[in-house]
């Protein structure tokens, strides 16, 4: 399935000038491992580390689709390594953040931004980094597996309707044998679901049928709004309010969840300026009336719209 991107940027360009790729891979990720209040005896280790975490993500395909190199999914990933308990074992947080073009324009827009506060994993540079969809391998290459379906799985409910299903059972069988594994010295809490804002809970939140209509507002607010807008400003516009009537649902629906909240601190800015230049007063009240109630966090950037 292709990503159907036409914002073409000149990285891309540089890629499609080396010659013509028959397959590629889904994700295009930018790496950058930090120390934070430790001390490693060989700092060369962090730079292979960063480097083996790049080269795992990028080099491997992780669905049955087909990518060209102008439609892989920007991903940047900043990994802050806070303690090491002892030789070859890290504790570490995780930040994650992938975007998207947007049509008919030089912008990128943020679709997920989450934070892994809490993750260990074993790593040696002399040993590859490997994965199975359907087996625990190491604690690092699935956390890394379960983001990049979780990546994919929300880029593809952008461009069609609940498309990010299938990686989002990908991620699951992810997070159940990982769970579930009990032969290796990397156990991890997160997998479990113990607590609000780990992985387990995650998904839970983006596939519950209760939340249906955040995913179907992700759809309605890219593809069916901001794809449009340059071309059909209006009718963008009047999709985009359905995308946030969808997310206000499920807001009042599952309150508290961090996707909700995520989406809301990303794209205050972006929805007061696609609001701010309309001329339906009418329109611009009702977004603000919505908004002030459902995002009050950010009422103060969306009264803006009616200035």
């Amino acid at each position: 399935m292709m990503r159907k991107l036409l914002a073409f940027l000149p990285l891309f360009v540089l890629l499609l000038a080396a010659g013509p790729v028959a397959s590629a891979q889904e994700l295009l990720a930018e790496v950058q491992v930090t120390t934070q209040n430790v001390t490693i005896t060989d700092p060369t280790i962090v730079t292979q580390m960063q480097n083996d975490i790049r080269t795992f993500l990028n080099s491997r395909s992780w669905t049955n689709g087909t990518y060209r190199p102008e439609e892989r999914i920007r991903l940047r990933v900043f990994i802050g390594i806070t303690g090491i308990p002892q030789n070859g074992t890290y504790n570490s947080t995780m930040r994650l953040i992938s975007t998207r073009p947007v049509y008919g324009t030089g912008y990128e827009t943020n679709v997920i931004s989450v934070v892994d506060r809490n993750f260990n994993f074993n790593y040696s540079p002399q040993n590859p980094l490997d994965f199975s969809p359907n087996s625990f391998v190491s604690n690092l290459s699935s956390l890394l597996g379960y983001y990049a379906y979780m990546v994919i799985g929300i880029d593809r409910d952008t461009f069609s309707r609940l498309g990010g299903t299938p990686y989002y059972e990908l991620a699951r069988n992810v997070v159940n044998y990982s769970a579930n594994q009990s032969s290796t010295s990397e156990p991890d809490e997160g997998w479990r679901g113990t607590n609000s804002r780990e992985r387990h809970f995650l998904l839970d939140n983006i596939t519950d049928p209760q939340f249906e209509s955040f995913r179907t507002g992700l759809y309605a607010y890219y593809r069916q709004g901001l794809d449009l807008f340059v071309e059909k400003p209006d009718e963008a516009r009047a999709s985009v309010m359905t995308a946030l009537t969808g997310i206000q649902k499920a807001a009042v629906t599952r309150p508290g969840t961090l996707f909700t909240r995520a989406f809301f601190d990303a794209k205050s800015d972006e929805i007061a300026n696609i609001f701010r230049t309309s001329q339906d007063q009418r329109l611009k009240q009702q977004l603000v009336t919505m908004l002030t109630e459902v995002d009050p966090g950010n009422s103060a950037k969306y009264q803006t719209v009616l200035k």
